[in-house]
C-alpha cells in the first residue's frame, strides 16, 4: 500500500490537473495555481506550486495552512480518515483500489467522499467527540487556570484524533481538545483541534499541535452566546485560551475566539452589538487583527474597546497573577455599566 508521501509525490507529477479538479474556482498564474481556500472559494489567498522542487506544495496566506497535494485532497474533499484520503487519491490517479473493509460508516453505496465539503468533515469530527468534563482536555485547561471549561458546549474531547505530519507525511493520532466554530445562526462551520500529550504533559510533541478545519471566515468559537437574541456587548479575540481566560472572570459576557488575526479582523458582528471588547495580542499579526476589527466596528456604529493584559496574554495573567488580580485589571478597562453587569460582585 502506498504511503501518504508516495501518493503526494505522484499527485505532484501533474499538480495542475489536481488543482483543476479539486480547486476548479481558481486559475493558473505563472507557475502557481491561485484560489481562495481549500474549500474552493474564489480568491487568491491559497497558492499551489505547479513546477520545480516544490511542485504540489501549497500555502494559504490568510489562514497559515500549508501542506502537499495529499493534504489538499483531504481538505478539499472533507475527509477525516487516512484510508478515505488515500482511496480518493488513488481514484484520481487511477491506481488499483484496496479491498473494501466493513466499518461503522456504511458500505460501498455511500456517497462519494468528494461530496463532503470541509464543513461537513468538521461536523463529522465534532459528532465523534465526547463531553469535556473529566477528560484529558479538561485537565489540560484546568492546569492553565481555566476551571469551568466543561460548561461551554463548544468544547469537546476526542480520545484519538488523526494527525498527519505535513513535512514527513507520517500519520498518528493523539487525544485532542476540539472546539466548534459556528456562524451567527449557531451552525457548525468548522472545528479547531489542539492535540494533547497522552501522558498529560501539555500539548502533543508535534510541530503544529493546533490546526483549524472548515469555514472560519467571519465565524468563531463562541462562549455564552444567547440563542436568537441580540448581543449588545461582546468580547472577541484571537486565541482560544485567551478568550477562555477572560470568560473565567467574566462568565456572563458573550465571547468569541476567531483563532487567527486575519479571521479576527473579518469576524461577523452579531445582531444588536453596541460595544465590542477586543482582547489584545502583543505580536504584529495580533495588532493587525485588532486594527482591522476596530475599523469595521466603527463603520457599523459599534464602539471598539481594547482589553490589554498585564503580562504576555490573558492566560498568563490568570495563571501567574490570579483571577482576583485579573478581575481588578479588567474593572478599570470596562465601562462602568459593563463592569457592574459582568464582573462578579
Amino acid at each position: 500500500m502506498l504511503s501518504a508521501a508516495d501518493l503526494a509525490s505522484r499527485l505532484a507529477q501533474d499538480a495542475e490537473a489536481v488543482c483543476r479538479h479539486y480547486l476548479s474556482a481558481g486559475r493558473r498564474a505563472g507557475n502557481y495555481w491561485l484560489v481562495g481556500d481549500v474549500a474552493n472559494s474564489k480568491g487568491r489567498s491559497l497558492y499551489v506550486h505547479l513546477a520545480g522542487p516544490r511542485a504540489g506544495r501549497w500555502t494559504d496566506a490568510a489562514t497559515g495552512q500549508f501542506g502537499d497535494l495529499f493534504d489538499l485532497v483531504r481538505e478539499a474533499c472533507g475527509l477525516v480518515d487516512f484510508r478515505d484520503v488515500a482511496e480518493e487519491a488513488r481514484h484520481f490517479l487511477s491506481l488499483p483500489q484496496p479491498e473494501p473493509v466493513s466499518d461503522l460508516k456504511g458500505d460501498a453505496s455511500d456517497a462519494s467522499p468528494v461530496e463532503r465539503p470541509a464543513t461537513e468533515r468538521a461536523r463529522r469530527l465534532f459528532r465523534m467527540t465526547q463531553p469535556l468534563a473529566g477528560t484529558l482536555a479538561d485537565i489540560y485547561l484546568r492546569e492553565r487556570g481555566i476551571l469551568r471549561a466543561s460548561a461551554h458546549g463548544a468544547l469537546r474531547f476526542h480520545p484519538s484524533c488523526y494527525y498527519r505530519d505535513l513535512v514527513t507525511g507520517r500519520t498518528s493520532s493523539y487525544p485532542a481538545l476540539i472546539a466548534a466554530v459556528t456562524d451567527d445562526a449557531g451552525a457548525i462551520t468548522g472545528v479547531h483541534r489542539s492535540w494533547l500529550d497522552p501522558d498529560g504533559v501539555g500539548k502533543a510533541k508535534v510541530d503544529d499541535p493546533r490546526r483549524a478545519l472548515g469555514g472560519l471566515l467571519g465565524n468563531g468559537v463562541r462562549f455564552r452566546f444567547p440563542v436568537d437574541a441580540p448581543v449588545p456587548v461582546l468580547a472577541a479575540g484571537e486565541g482560544l485560551e485567551t478568550m477562555l481566560s477572560l470568560s473565567h472572570v467574566l462568565p456572563g459576557m458573550p465571547m468569541v475566539a476567531a483563532l487567527t488575526a486575519n479571521h479576527l479582523a473579518a469576524f461577523n458582528f452579531p445582531p444588536g452589538c453596541r460595544r465590542l471588547y477586543i482582547a489584545a495580542d502583543a505580536d504584529a499579526a495580533g495588532r493587525h487583527g485588532i486594527e482591522g476589527l476596530s475599523r469595521r466596528a466603527q463603520e457599523r456604529g459599534i464602539l471598539p474597546l481594547v482589553l490589554s493584559p498585564e503580562l504576555g496574554d490573558f492566560n498568563e495573567d490568570l495563571r501567574w497573577l490570579g483571577p482576583d488580580r485579573l478581575t481588578a485589571s479588567l474593572k478599570g478597562q470596562l465601562t462602568p455599566e459593563d463592569a457592574a453587569a459582568f464582573l462578579p460582585v
